[in-house]
């Protein structure tokens, strides 16, 4: 008994130092930051980015330390569902977004008419990134990027942006100085450096790329996005649905896809208690979620969905995109009951994983974060002790480990 109290309060001991060391760059200790600048010099100038460019870009930049500590502590990592969702789809931002939507309804629907994207959902897109333009950001986007390439999280993806990026200061659609986020997205719906090269729209035929102050680029140039990441004209993002106790929770996947009529059969009905319609435009597949396991909510999610996703990986912020849409098109508030569960801190799942490694269950590298592996260990350890295999990494889990743990 003692042993395994010990092993877990020395679990959590170490969760809580690496957390805090996590909070800083890890980078290659063989390498300094001007080396590595050396590096993206040599590259940037293999892509025809320009000397003048390069010096005016990286004279005197150094990394910036507060990049990092966002980076550790996003939302999404760190809220669960209700406390995620009652966040951010408040009743302020639904209110300014119904007075939002009306203000540029024009627009919206001849977009709509144009790219087949509903306009709430890019009203919902605006509320959720910046709060209708209200915070777009103020970094500096070379530093953040460059602070980014250089930590090795996400080494190769941020040093892609961070090129794409001098190449459009160096083509002059972008001031040398260009702010926005922490992780190197500008703009009203912020828009990483790909998707503006990708994906921007100088709707107003003004030659230039204004995803500040421009609607007319704003919204054009995230609705092509969203068209060419896969959304499907007419369709919903998904719906609330119940899902009866004795169902087998291991189908609640994004990986599983069936037939609405196949999800009927096993017991899924929608939440609002309606029958699905069986219009054209109804999705082909479905996948189901439980964001905080077999207790709590459960959506049915579409192809739609998916596409929100190719823009923000969150499952938190892809369900929050949908509803809020929903929520602005007159739609009611969801019908489960918001929990007051509470979220797990990083040094929380640093000692779920550690605690699953220890007991066989393989959770890959314990880094605080809860992803795929951590999942399926998960599912593992829930099938082991004939729990419902739902995958939830949440607060039942951690008093689980803890009270398994005692004996």
């Amino acid at each position: 008994m003692f042993r395994f109290i010990f092993l877990f309060i020395l679990t959590i001991s170490a969760g809580t130092s690496l957390a805090k060391a996590d909070d800083t760059l890890s980078a290659d200790t063989t390498q300094n930051f001007e080396a590595f600048l050396a590096d993206i010099r040599i590259k940037a100038i293999k892509q025809g980015i320009s000397k003048a460019t390069l010096d005016r870009a990286f004279n005197g930049l150094t990394p910036d330390p507060k990049v990092i500590q966002y980076d550790r502590n996003q939302a999404e990592f760190t809220l669960n569902f209700w406390r995620y969702m009652n966040s951010r789809v408040s009743n302020n931002r639904l209110e300014e977004g119904k007075v939002k939507l009306e203000e540029n309804r024009p627009l919206l629907e001849r977009i709509y008419k144009k790219y087949g994207v509903q306009p709430s959902i890019l009203v919902a897109f605006w509320g959720l990134e910046t709060n209708y333009g209200k915070h777009v950001g103020k970094m500096a986007l070379v530093r953040s990027l460059a602070t980014l390439s250089f930590d090795l999280r996400r080494r190769e993806f941020f040093t892609k942006e961070l090129l794409i990026l001098l190449k459009l200061i160096d083509q002059e659609k972008l001031p040398h100085n260009a702010q926005g986020s922490w992780a190197g997205a500008m703009g009203n719906t912020q828009f990483m450096p790909s998707n503006v090269a990708a994906y921007g729209v100088d709707a107003d035929k003004n030659g230039k790329l204004d995803l500040w102050g421009s609607k007319e680029d704003i919204f054009h140039s995230s609705t092509n996005f969203l068209k060419r990441i896969g959304w499907h004209r007419g369709e919903r993002w998904g719906r609330e649905v119940t899902v009866p106790e004795d169902f087998d929770f291991s189908l609640a996947s994004l990986k599983i896809k069936k037939t609405i009529r196949e999800w009927e059969s096993l017991g899924i009905k929608r939440a609002d208690g309606k029958k699905n319609s069986r219009s054209l435009l109804s999705p082909p597949e479905a996948s189901l979620i439980l964001p905080m396991g077999h207790k709590g909510p459960a959506f049915l999610v579409y192809r739609n969905f998916y596409a929100i996703l190719r823009w923000n990986r969150s499952i938190l912020y892809a369900l929050s995109v949908g509803y809020l849409s929903d929520r602005l098109n007159g739609q009611p508030v969801l019908i489960a009951e918001s929990a007051d569960e509470p979220s797990l801190s990083r040094d929380d799942v640093f000692a779920i994983q550690t605690t699953l490694n220890e007991l066989g269950f393989n959770a890959g590298k314990p880094d605080g974060f809860s992803g795929p592996k951590t999942r399926n260990a998960t599912r593992d350890y829930q099938r082991a002790n004939n729990l419902a295999i739902d995958g939830y990494v949440g607060y039942q889990l951690l008093q689980q480990l803890k009270k398994q743990n005692e004996y």
